[in-house]
């Protein structure tokens, strides 16, 4: 019988590629912002309902895992790190509220590696214990994405818990490993990026393009020459940052506002596209993402990394296929 999940915080629906990869079967979705909501749909053929705040317990179906990738910013270095002074913060308590109400046999949750550090250890020492208390026994581990396959320097903190009732011991729970293995890339930025785009939409402008040829070096000039695909962020007069690796710099949600704030190939002074985003998540050819729209950028930069998910969602599923 396949897994019934919910996808919380869904956003362009990450979780949910990657426990369909499994079998699993979602039986409710939910996401605030209005946009992101139009893309699932575009992609999975479902509105998802909206402020979970406001949605009931009783009103969900019922199911067996809880997807959410709640609020980061809270957490962020990029942010003001208030965590949860913040009433975004918040929403884990909301994740929470219907883990108490619905009893499901498991959750998956994901956040930025911050929360692990934030307010000096005391919010994640919060969030676990209340995971204990709920009946839970649950497991985190941060992981780059770098490390495990996909071209990202991506560090963001997994979460997987099992209730208690489902499990022999807690020795059972722990020595079952949830996560992948370190890994060599599975694709490169030449893999997913184009060389050759016949779109002027995605051009820099010309003083972007000319701050970054000031702070261009031998080793950038190599990989230019090699033919590898070289990335440019934060291009400002007085520096700019270049992804000499091959890796791709951590894609945030700062990229729909526009400006340099979305990496610049190089090798022929254009931006990504929202597609090529979408590759650096490990998101798969058939998803479908509007061109030319600041928000699909936010969407993309708020989103998950797809093959890490679906690693540790198969993970979990054989773990729970007989629970």
């Amino acid at each position: 019988m396949a897994l019934k999940f919910i996808d919380l915080f869904c956003g362009l629906g990450g979780f949910r590629i990657a426990f369909e990869a499994s079998g699993g079967k979602c039986v409710f979705s939910s996401d605030i912002d209005k946009a992101a909501r139009e893309t699932y749909k575009n992609n999975f053929g479902e509105e998802p309902s909206g402020d979970i705040t406001k949605i009931e317990a009783k009103d969900i179906p019922d199911f067996d895992v809880v997807c959410a990738g709640f609020p980061c910013q809270p957490f962020s270095l990029a942010g003001k790190r208030k965590g949860f002074e913040d009433t975004r913060g918040t929403l884990f308590f909301d994740v929470l509220r219907i883990i108490k109400e619905k009893n499901p046999k498991a959750f998956f949750l994901e956040n930025v590696a911050g929360l692990t550090n934030h307010d000096g250890g005391k919010t994640i020492q919060v969030i676990m214990d209340n995971l204990d208390e709920a009946g839970y026994y649950a497991t985190y581990k941060l992981l780059n994405a770098k490390e495990y396959g996909v071209p990202q320097n991506r560090n963001r903190w997994y979460c997987v818990g099992i209730r208690k009732d489902l499990v022999s011991s807690e020795d059972e729970f722990t020595s079952y490993n949830f996560y992948p293995e370190k890994c060599d890339l599975k694709y490169t930025l030449n893999d997913v990026v184009k060389l050759n785009l016949d779109d002027d939409s995605y051009n820099s402008s010309e003083i972007a393009q000319n701050n970054i040829k000031k702070h261009l070096d031998d080793k950038c000039n190599e990989m230019l020459s090699d033919g590898k695909i070289l990335l440019a962020n934060n291009v400002r007069p007085s520096r700019t940052f270049f992804a000499k690796t091959g890796v791709s710099p951590c894609l945030t949600a700062k990229m729909g506002t526009g400006g340099n704030n979305v990496p610049i190939v190089v090798n022929t002074m254009r931006k990504l596209t929202e597609q090529e985003c979408l590759r650096i998540m490990g998101f798969p050819e058939w998803y479908k993402i509007r061109k030319n729209y600041s928000q699909s950028y936010k969407q993309v930069g708020n989103s998950v990394i797809v093959p890490i998910l679906t690693e540790i969602a198969a993970r979990m599923t054989k773990f729970l296929e007989d629970k």
